[in-house]
């Protein structure tokens, strides 16, 4: 499984903030999905994600990025691959392949790694998602919030559309999500994933909430 190569706008649109997705190496869905499974399992013990697991209690949906990399010179780029879960009747769906990347243009030096949780609070924000690219930021009509562990009255749900949780350390000094795109990949969707790592994934989403 290829993904496609980060790229950067034209000297054109230097300026602007610009799309770009992730370059990955060759990673199966098993991975991805394993990987998700080790991030459920840090929101029990990692402090970082704060009242996340909490939060869980009243979410639509949840979005997991268990490798999220920034990093660059000048021009940073992020990305990573990640997998969506949504409520159903029985618990949680069989997880979805989504991509998130960005580009931004700016001083920036250093590498940063993490995981990200984002919290799905309202349906429109789970239908921006799964129509296949949802682009974050002004004139998205969903609102976003990062929290930390940190944050002063992080103890509700409703705090936005969607709310990011990030455990993660590198140079930068915190994540922003104006310009991000989530784009489905429809090729780790082609087949649903329904392995032991799936299984396991939506068990352990589910002995928390």
């Amino acid at each position: 499984m290829i993904k496609s190569l980060t790229k950067l706008a034209s000297a054109a649109v230097l300026a602007t903030v610009c799309l770009a997705i992730p370059a990955q190496a060759d990673n199966d869905k098993g991975e991805v999905l394993r990987d998700a499974n080790r991030t459920v399992n840090h929101l029990r013990t990692d402090p970082a994600f704060g009242t996340a697991r909490t939060m869980l209690q009243g979410a639509e949906a949840i979005y997991i990025v268990p490798r999220l990399i920034k990093g660059g010179f000048i021009f940073g780029a992020e990305g990573g691959e990640g997998v969506l879960l949504h409520r159903t009747g029985r618990g949680w769906s069989t997880p979805r392949f989504y991509d998130m990347g960005s580009a931004s243009f700016g001083l920036q030096i250093g590498l940063e790694k993490a995981e990200l949780v984002f919290i799905i609070n309202s349906k429109r924000a789970l239908r921006g998602i799964e129509k296949g690219e949802l682009k974050l930021g002004a004139g998205a009509g969903i609102t976003v919030v990062t929290l930390s562990s940190a944050a002063e009255g992080a103890t509700t749900t409703h705090g936005g559309d969607m709310v990011v949780w990030a455990s993660g350390t590198g140079a930068y000094g915190g994540l922003t999500f104006n310009g991000t795109v989530i784009k489905q990949d429809k090729d780790e969707n082609a087949v649903p994933a329904t392995g032991p790592e799936a299984q396991a994934l939506r068990k352990n989403l589910a002995s928390i909430w």
